[in-house]
């Protein structure tokens, strides 16, 4: 049988619940800045969402939402700078304290760190984003607990393309069966899956719960801890009712026999 050897992060909805509270928020504050009457809503970003990355996500939103709007000449450059400053007054949120880690997150990861388990992230989000989450909300030296993070633009082609899961196997030198992806969305899955990665542990959150997760092993509500139990959506969680390396190892072992 082959040995687990790496844990993979996604990292908005999966290490913290940063979309409806955190994202959203930032991108409306920087419409606001810019002098647009752009408001998305929490129904309408929830569609968003469909779409992975930000400047695409706000391109979508004028593909399909707001054809009427009048496009600058350089359309690519009035995205990217709504996305910059988005991304200011998000990381600004960070670093107030105002996006907590998910239940089970850090206690995971510091039982993954004290077995030798290597860590990875696997995330569309920019690095700016990251490296603000895992320093504020997780701990000053959070980045340092991962041996790669592949995050943004890194590769070509974003969630639910392979690439990023790709990417960061190629630089720990890991082969899919070595691995085990932790994600929260539809696309987050089929990116695993289609990196050939066939053990995944989703947790859902408020506006991926009712996404289609077929393929992945085990979907639960959230990581739990030992005195508050998670929901198990599918899969078989062998006796156990929060998410621990134990039950991560009979996850990716039961893939691979």
């Amino acid at each position: 049988m082959t040995q687990l050897s790496a844990l993979i992060f996604d990292v908005d909805g999966t290490l913290a619940d940063t979309e409806r509270d955190g994202h959203r928020v930032a991108f409306n504050r920087a419409f606001t800045d810019a002098g647009l009457d752009w408001d998305w809503s929490v129904e309408r970003y929830g569609k968003l969402l469909a779409v992975t990355g930000g400047k695409e996500r706000i391109r979508h939103y004028l593909d399909h939402y707001n054809q009427n709007f009048q496009r600058p000449d350089d359309l690519d450059g009035f995205i990217a700078g709504l996305h910059a400053s988005k991304t200011e007054h998000y990381t600004r949120m960070l670093s107030e304290g105002l996006i907590p880690m998910r239940n089970g997150v850090k206690r995971l990861l510091q039982e993954a760190r004290d077995a030798g388990l290597r860590l990875a992230i696997a995330t569309t989000t920019t690095p700016a984003n990251v490296s603000a989450l895992l320093q504020h909300s997780l701990a000053p030296d959070a980045e340092s607990w991962f041996e790669v993070i592949a995050a943004g633009d890194i590769v070509p082609a974003k969630k639910p393309a392979p690439d990023i899961y790709q990417w960061a196997m190629q630089q720990m030198a890991l082969s899919p069966e070595n691995c085990l992806a932790i994600e929260d969305s539809h696309n987050g899955v089929q990116s695993a899956l289609r990196a050939d990665i066939h053990s995944i542990l989703v947790t859902t959150n408020g506006y991926t719960v009712n996404d289609d997760f077929n393929g992945a092993t085990l979907v639960v509500d959230q990581m739990g801890e030992p005195d508050e139990s998670f929901q198990l959506q599918s899969g078989q969680a062998n006796g156990f009712n929060f998410v621990n390396l134990s039950l991560l190892r009979d996850l990716h072992g039961s893939i691979q026999a």
